[in-house]
């Protein structure tokens, strides 16, 4: 093996190696901005166990609110709830 091969077999690496971190970059970069713009239109509101396997989920999205069993054979959407079901202490319901 002569000098020349081994700076390009390390010129090879470090261009492979350069390009995985900008990979990674890029990947952070993206990530951040999809986290940001769902959040607001869906969130976990809260979580319930039933039992070692099976939970209810109550998951707001766009202003609704959705129960959802997941952990079972399969996952299940319970139903929307209806607004006035969803009303607070105090809080008006139209």
């Amino acid at each position: 093996m002569t000098l020349s091969d081994i700076l390009t077999s390390l010129g090879a690496l470090a261009l492979v190696l350069g390009l995985l971190g900008l990979i990674r970059y890029g990947a952070r970069f993206r990530d951040r901005s999809v986290r940001s713009s769902a959040s607001s239109a869906l969130r976990v509101e809260g979580t319930l166990p039933l039992d070692a396997r099976r939970r209810v989920h109550m998951i707001t999205c766009d202003g609704r609110r959705l129960l959802l069993l997941t952990g079972g054979s399969n996952d299940v959407a319970i139903g929307w709830l209806d607004r006035a079901d969803t009303a607070r202490d105090g809080e008006a319901v139209r």
